[in-house]
């Protein structure tokens, strides 16, 4: 089986949702940032502090490489991954890229007492609205899309898993 990728926003469920489909497929699951903070050493705000988004970002694309390159897992990414174009073409081209979505309200009320997110310095309200402003259309790529908003865990992995499945039985990927 090939990887399957989830990007989204903040917030709506990708670590989680990852985790259970993986569970359920019986495959690896790699959660991109968790991958990043192990092979630095310290934790994403320390790193943003330390060496900025630039940096992070650059360690997030090499590490996704290697991820991709490893193959048949569910290797979820932070929000941010999709911004640079080479990330997004890795993607495509290394597994099926799932995208999850949430309405604004939810993705507030899920974050609002997150400290470890360090985008939402500034008050979490305003900096969801203005990042999803900043990120508008950047998931549209994902041939699968999910919405997360007010459905059970088990819910959101039927629906990936049953989209996964009819792409894979006609033949795309």
């Amino acid at each position: 089986m090939t990887n399957l990728v989830l990007v989204g926003f903040m917030g709506t469920g990708k670590t989680t949702v990852g985790a259970a489909l993986a569970a359920s497929l019986g495959m690896k699951h790699t959660d991109l940032d968790d991958a990043i903070v192990e092979s630095e050493g310290r934790s994403i705000p320390e790193i943003f502090t330390a060496q900025g988004e630039a940096y992070f970002r650059d360690v997030e694309t090499k590490r996704l490489a290697q991820l991709l390159a490893e193959g048949s897992q569910v290797v979820t990414t932070g929000g941010g991954a999709v911004l640079r174009k080479q990330n997004v073409e890795m993607m495509m081209e290394h597994g099926i890229v799932i995208a999850l979505h949430a309405t604004e309200e939810e993705l507030i009320k899920r974050l609002e007492n997150d400290t470890g997110r360090p985008l939402l310095a500034g008050g979490v309200a305003t900096r969801v609205k203005t990042l999803m402003a900043e990120r508008a259309g950047v998931y549209d790529f994902a041939p699968i899309q999910v919405d997360t908003t007010g459905k059970s865990l088990s819910d959101i992995v039927l629906e990936i898993t049953t989209q996964v499945v009819e792409r894979t039985q006609d033949g795309e990927q």
